[in-house]
């Protein structure tokens, strides 16, 4: 069973009162025959009920009318003269909770998609736009009787051809490769927070900081700073050993 609020209660207590008020006013003053006063035999009958005890006598039912006051309103009426009160109490937690929960979830379509589809095209655009205004013509055939001192790998291998000079082919070239894939495979499973915050996720970005900066490293020493035979050597001394 539901427990009837306190402030209903109050309300409740409140009428009462003011009915039993009115009730002895209307007794004390008397008139128990006129028509624009609630029968005596009713109101003895209330007195007792409210007692615990047993009416006097049984009355027929007979019409109540409340009694007047300044205005031409019953005693106790409500908005528009009705007598009529009704109490609801409501459930706690009935109410339906309308409010919304943010979520940081999105879908793909439209919301990814869409953002890469423009990506794309401003990438397309731009890359059109440096091809019609920069000259980039294909170089000489090959001669396999000459080989380019020094011979560079494309740029997306310099890495690893930087790494040849310092290493073992097989670790080089196997080792330290194979051990960065299976770290960035393993990468989100080290790293479950669902947080998409730079500073909620310091471990993936370390991680991903310290790769990229490992590789650009690289590929910058081998394309700007090896001349001749590979060797080490300054560009704004001897100039720049590299073509796109």
């Amino acid at each position: 069973m539901t427990e009837i609020p306190e402030h209903l209660l109050k309300r409740a207590k409140a009428a009462r009162e003011k009915t039993e008020a009115s009730g002895d006013a209307a007794a004390a003053g008397g008139a128990s025959g006129s028509e624009s006063r609630i029968p005596q035999e009713l109101l003895d009958r209330s007195k007792a009920a409210r007692a615990g005890g047993v009416a006097v006598k049984d009355a027929p039912a007979a019409p109540v009318v409340a009694a007047p006051v300044a205005g031409g309103v019953p005693v106790g009426a409500g908005p528009g003269g009705h007598t009529q009160r009704l109490l609801t109490v409501v459930k706690s937690g009935s109410i339906q909770d309308v409010k919304a929960v943010p979520v940081d979830k999105v879908h793909v379509w439209p919301h990814l998609l869409s953002i890469e589809f423009v990506a794309a095209l401003a990438c397309t655009a731009f890359t059109f736009m440096f091809s019609w205004f920069v000259n980039a013509p294909l170089l000489q055939a090959a001669n396999f009787n000459q080989t380019p001192n020094p011979s560079k790998a494309p740029w997306y291998f310099m890495g690893l051809q930087e790494l040849l000079t310092m290493f073992h082919p097989m670790i080089a070239g196997v080792t330290i490769p194979g051990m960065g894939l299976i770290l960035l495979i393993f990468a989100p499973y080290l790293d479950r927070n669902a947080s998409n915050k730079p500073e909620d996720r310091k471990f993936i970005t370390s991680l991903m900081t310290i790769h990229m900066m490992f590789w650009a490293v690289l590929v910058i020493i081998s394309s700007f700073f090896r001349g001749p035979g590979y060797n080490f050597t300054f560009p704004w001394r001897d100039g720049i050993f590299f073509e796109l």
